[in-house]
């Protein structure tokens, strides 16, 4: 099992976080090799459905299996129990989307990262005080890059990944990272209902390589970047 340390470099490397959900097991395995034939190393299943966590399971089973380096996480985690049913499924990290010290506290214990969704600086404050080093500043579209930038100082110690309202285009994905996001969350912008209800896994594989890729044109140095324009 990676530390907390090791899974939130994984999360910063890449970016991006992709998340989704859906009631079918069969389609949350099929979406999660789209988007590791992508690239993505890093995915949150969320636990929104009464076939969340046997979902969850499946997708277990095959990381093991055949995605041995694709870190699983689990986000829209709102309960003590359902952080104890997921962290004895296996997850690799946990996410709330609200800030809730009872969840942080068993999942800190259990030496997973912990991402608490906060839109305050006292919640962020709360979030670092019981063991959180991974912000999730939800929801990202009310609050804005401007927020990041206002409160990077106060809190040197922590990362911040906005989740909701993130776009899928060079210029938004750019602002965050400029203001000082460690990783961006995705949700339907990246993979949407009608997108696997339709059972379309090369466009979310396609929309996961956009979403990389504008973070690595990002990445790259003043210098490349001028030679490629």
């Amino acid at each position: 099992m990676l530390t907390q340390f090791e899974v939130l470099a994984k999360i910063k490397e890449q970016g991006v976080l992709p998340m989704y959900s859906t009631p079918s097991d069969a389609v949350s395995v099929k979406v999660l090799h789209a988007l590791y034939n992508a690239g993505m190393r890093v995915i949150e299943y969320t636990n929104r459905l009464p076939e969340s966590l046997n979902n969850f399971k499946k997708l277990k089973e095959e990381r093991d299996a055949n995605l041995k380096d694709m870190l699983l996480g689990v986000g829209t985690i709102k309960t003590v129990d359902d952080a104890h049913n997921y962290i004895a499924a296996g997850a690799d990290f946990i996410i709330c989307p609200g800030m809730l010290p009872e969840v942080g506290k068993i999942v800190v214990e259990a030496g997973l990262l912990w991402s608490p969704g906060c839109m305050t600086v006292s919640e962020i404050t709360v979030a670092e005080q019981t063991g959180s080093k991974l912000i999730k500043l939800f929801p990202g579209n009310l609050l804005g890059p401007s927020y990041i930038g206002a409160i990077k100082e106060i809190f040197p110690g922590l990362a911040f990944m906005p989740t909701g309202g993130v776009e899928l285009e060079r210029d938004n994905i750019a602002t965050w990272f400029k203001a000082g996001a460690c990783a961006v969350g995705m949700g339907s912008k990246l993979v949407s209902k009608p997108l696997m209800e339709a059972e379309k896994y090369d466009t979310i594989e396609e929309r996961a390589k956009l979403a990389l890729n504008i973070v690595i044109n990002y990445r790259k140095p003043e210098a490349e970047k001028q030679q490629v324009e």
